[in-house]
C-alpha cells in the first residue's frame, strides 16, 4: 500500500478532501509552508530545561578542570641530540658495507647521506620521508638516519581543503558553522577531555560533561537558537544520559578493562593515575556523540517539516509520522556503525579469522568485546533517543493550525475535528 502524504493525516475524507483543504489553506494564510514560531510560554518551558544542562555544564568543565601540576609531563619522543629530519629519496636501496639495506637521501640544506631501512618497505626516488637521525651514530656510521615515517601534511591538507570547499559550495553558510562547531569540539578535547583524563579525573564525569559542553556549541553553532535545536539538544541529551547508564553496566558486567591494545597498556606507564576502564567508557560515550546529533536533528527537522506540510494533523498524528522516519534512520544507522567498525578493524578481524578457534571464543576475546560492547551500547542509546526526541518535538511545535472559514471545498459540511480517525493514517507498508 503506498504510503498517504503529509497532508492526508488531516482529512478524515481522503487524499483528494485533504488537498482541496490544504491547498485552500495555503491560499488563504499564504505562508508559504512556513511554521509559525513556538508560543512564548513554550519557549520560556524549553529554556527552563535547557539553562540547568547550561549550567551544570559550566560548573562541570569548573569542578573537573585539572590544574597544570596534576596533568603528566609530555614524554619525549627523542634524546637530546638526536631530531627527526624531513629527507627525500635520491636513489635506490642498497646494502652498506655491514650488509644494513640503506636508501641514499638528500637532507633539507643540500647534503646528501644514507638512511637505514627495513627490507619490507618499498620506496621510490622522490618520495619524501621522516627520518630519525640518531645522535650516537653520527660521524660514527655511512647511515646515521633511521626511516619513519613518510611526509603527508600536503596530501592531508589538500585532503581538509577539499572537504571545506565541497561543504561550503553545498551548505554554505550552515557548513561553516558546522565546521566552527567541529573546532570547538577539538579544543574542548585538547584543552579538556584529554588533560582531565590524563590528570586521573573521573572519566564518566568527564565524558558526560565534554559530551554536553560539544553538543551546545555544536548544535547551537550549525542549526541555530531556535527551539526546534533545543529540542534536538535535549533528545541528544537524554541519549547521552541513556548511553551512559547502560554503558557503565555493559563495562562492568562483561569485565572490559580498557587493557586489550599496547596503546593502552601503555598509558599507565606515562600516566600514573589513569583509570583504563574510565577511559574505555569514556570513549564510549564520546563514540556516541556523532550519531546520536545526527538522527535527534533530523527527527527533530521532520517534525517541524510534516508541521509546516500539515498545519492542521494533531500531535499525535506528526508524531506517527516522524516515527516512521525514525524507523528507518534506525535500521540504517544500525549497520552504519557496525560497518564503520568492520572497516576501521579489518585488520584485527583478520587476524581472528585465521585463528583456529570457535566463534563464541572469538568474539568474546577482550579487543573485539570491548568493540561489541562499545557497538551495542551505543545503539542502544541512539534508537532510545529517536523516539525521546520525536515526542518533545510533537509536543513543543505548534498546535494544530485553527481552518479559516470558507476554506473547506465542501462548504454545507461542518469542519473535521482535527483529531484523524484510525483509518485516516495509513498502515505501514510491510
Amino acid at each position: 500500500m503506498t504510503p498517504a502524504s503529509p497532508t492526508d493525516v488531516t482529512s478524515p475524507r481522503g487524499p483528494a478532501h485533504a488537498h482541496g483543504r490544504a491547498h485552500s489553506h495555503a491560499h488563504g494564510h499564504a505562508h508559504g509552508g512556513a511554521v509559525a514560531p513556538a508560543p512564548r510560554r513554550t519557549r520560556v518551558v524549553i529554556a527552563c530545561l535547557v539553562l540547568p544542562a547550561i549550567v551544570a555544564t559550566a560548573l562541570g568543565l569548573w569542578m573537573l578542570w585539572p590544574s597544570a601540576g596534576d596533568v603528566p609531563d609530555r614524554v619525549p619522543v627523542v634524546v637530546d641530540g638526536s631530531a627527526f629530519v624531513h629527507v627525500t629519496v635520491a636513489g635506490p636501496p642498497g646494502e652498506d658495507g655491514s650488509g644494513e639495506l640503506t636508501v641514499p637521501i638528500e637532507l633539507p640544506d643540500g647534503g646528501t647521506s644514507r638512511m637505514q631501512v627495513d627490507p619490507r618497505f618499498e620506496f621510490e626516488t622522490g618520495d619524501g620521508l621522516v627520518a630519525l637521525l640518531i645522535a650516537d651514530l653520527q660521524g660514527e656510521v655511512a647511515a646515521p638516519y633511521v626511516f619513519m615515517e613518510h611526509q603527508r601534511e600536503l596530501p592531508l591538507a589538500l585532503l581538509a581543503a577539499a572537504y571545506v570547499l565541497v561543504v561550503l559550495l553545498v551548505a554554505r553558510w550552515r557548513g561553516l558553522a558546522a565546521i566552527a562547531g567541529l573546532g570547538v569540539a577539538f579544543a574542548v578535547f585538547l584543552g579538556f577531555t584529554f588533560p582531565a583524563l590524563l590528570a586521573g579525573e573521573n572519566a564518566m564525569a568527564v565524558a558526560l560533561v565534554t559530551s554536553s559542553a560539544v553538543m551546545l556549541a555544536v548544535l547551537y553553532l550549525a542549526h541555530g537558537l531556535t527551539t526546534r535545536t533545543s529540542v534536538a539538544l535535549l533528545g541528544t541529551l537524554a541519549g547521552l544520559a541513556l548511553t551512559a547508564a547502560i554503558g557503565t553496566w555493559a563495562t562492568a558486567a562483561s569485565n572490559i578493562t580498557g587493557a586489550t591494545s599496547e596503546t593502552a597498556q601503555m598509558l599507565p606507564s606515562m600516566a600514573a593515575g589513569v583509570d583504563l576502564r574510565g577511559i574505555a567508557l569514556c570513549g564510549l560515550v564520546l563514540a556516541g556523540m556523532g550519531v546520536l546529533n545526527d538522527v535527534t536533528i533530523t527527527q527533530a527537522s521532520a517534525v517541524w517539516e510534516l508541521r509546516a506540510l500539515a498545519p492542521l494533523a494533531s500531535r499525535r498524528a506528526l508524531f506517527a509520522r516522524a516515527m516512521r522516519i525514525g524507523r528507518d534512520h534506525i535500521a540504517s544507522t544500525v549497520y552504519t556503525i557496525a560497518f564503520a567498525y568492520v572497516g576501521a578493524a579489518l585488520p584485527l578481524l583478520l587476524t581472528v579469522w585465521l585463528l583456529d578457534q570457535s566463534p563464541v571464543m572469538a568474539l568474546t576475546s577482550g579487543e573485539i568485546a570491548e568493540e561489541i560492547v562499545r557497538t551495542l551500547v551505543g545503539s542502544i542509546g541512539l534508537v532510545l533517543a529517536i523516539p525521546i526526541t520525536t515526542a518533545i518535538a510533537a509536543v513543543v511545535v505548534p498546535g494544530p493550525a485553527a481552518e479559516p472559514a470558507g476554506a473547506a471545498v465542501e462548504p454545507a459540511e461542518p469542519v473535521a475535528s482535527v483529531e484523524p480517525p484510525a483509518t485516516a493514517v495509513a498502515p505501514e507498508p510491510r
